[in-house]
């Protein structure tokens, strides 16, 4: 497995994790890099996909019912559901991964972790998604600084 694979497999078996059973994050990721060790760069980059998904989940799922709404979230698989919201994450919101990279290294992804058929679906919903690439990456964007604006907000006691 790629380096960078291996950072985005560890980054989804937290957020699974997380998205399961409610553990804290910090302590989870802590959890998993123990258990793959990645070099400090690839560790980095595994807790930058955890921490910029985390707080985007609604937003993230909010953009995959309405682009791809032949899929209810509630009837996806949580695995698929993680990789779909580290995929978009990943060219919407961190924008460093062409789009074509972040669908095939989630169908990677699906491929060891989902079901048979989870690859071809997980292709399937980033293939619609990347149909409207722009505006599920402003909407993503909009959304990551309205959160930025509240925890600025929080964090200075005017919010």
């Amino acid at each position: 497995m790629k380096s960078r694979t291996r950072a985005r497999s560890v980054a989804l078996q937290a957020l699974y994790e997380i998205d399961i059973t409610n553990h804290p994050p910090a302590e989870v990721l802590l959890q998993r890099l123990q258990e793959d060790s990645l070099s400090e760069d690839l560790g980095e980059f595994a807790r930058q996909i955890l921490f910029g998904v985390l707080p985007l989940r609604h937003e993230l799922d909010h953009v995959i019912a309405r682009y791809a709404p032949e899929w209810p979230l509630d009837q996806i698989a949580a695995i698929d559901r993680n990789i779909l919201r580290l995929a978009c994450w990943e060219f919407a919101v961190q924008g460093d991964t062409p789009i074509k990279v972040a669908i095939n290294e989630a169908v990677e992804l699906a491929k060891l972790f989902g079901s048979e058929s989870a690859s071809r679906f997980v292709n399937g919903v980033l293939g619609s998604l990347a149909d409207h690439q722009a505006e599920v990456t402003q909407q993503l964007r909009n959304a990551r600084m309205q959160l930025d604006a509240k925890a600025v907000a929080a964090h200075s006691g005017t919010g």
